[in-house]
């Protein structure tokens, strides 16, 4: 659907690559959150294509201690990816990483739909939906602020600085370039050519 997304234009905040290494040349081994395979295969991509690594990969439960036990570095995502990781190890924040290699946005969610159900779900207003929600970021932040480790203003600039929800020029390039690497990668099956609704 066009013109709504979740992306990020640099520091994402809350899609991380913990490390125990300051240079990410140096892993061997990375644990995978379970919960999004878009970021599995952003680190992927960043290994494989820029940093000309495969370290091994295992899917873990976002457990940070449970994952750096048996792996050099771990991915987490959301609410985990947020929090302060113990001293002595590195974050590296995806969309930052991104961008410096790549000199665009990273976009980690659209909707999406088979050509067959396009008209159907041309009914909703994703849009719509996404204005509403900017609207009234002070009562998601008041809902939520006890559910988050995060101070009133961490969550706002989060959810007005660190992601964005409106598609421009970079992140279309980024999310085209993701999935050709992708496919050079052997990460999806082929690269479909992306139309917008």
């Amino acid at each position: 659907m066009p013109d709504v997304c979740v992306g990020s234009h640099s520091a994402v905040r809350s899609v991380v690559l913990v490390s125990k290494y300051d240079d990410l040349k140096k892993v061997r081994s990375v644990a995978l959150d379970a919960s999004s395979r878009t970021s599995q295969a952003l680190v992927k991509i960043i290994f494989l294509e820029f940093l000309g690594l495969e370290p091994t990969w295992q899917s873990r439960s976002p457990d940070l201690k449970v994952m750096m036990e048996s792996s050099d570095a771990a991915l987490l995502i959301g609410d985990p990816g947020m929090t302060t990781p113990p001293s002595g190890l590195q974050v590296f924040d995806l969309a930052s990483v991104w961008h410096g290699l790549t000199d665009t946005g990273f976009v980690f969610a659209m909707w999406m739909a088979r050509e067959t159900a396009v008209e159907a779900i041309k009914a909703v207003d994703f849009a719509g939906a996404r204005d509403e929600g900017l609207e009234h970021v002070d009562n998601i932040v008041s809902e939520y602020q006890n559910d988050v480790g995060l101070s009133r203003e961490e969550m706002k600039e989060y959810l007005t600085t660190n992601i964005t929800f409106q598609i421009d020029e970079s992140l279309e390039k980024g999310m085209r370039l993701y999935f050709e690497l992708a496919a050079k990668h052997g990460l999806i099956e082929k690269n479909k050519e992306l139309r917008f609704a």
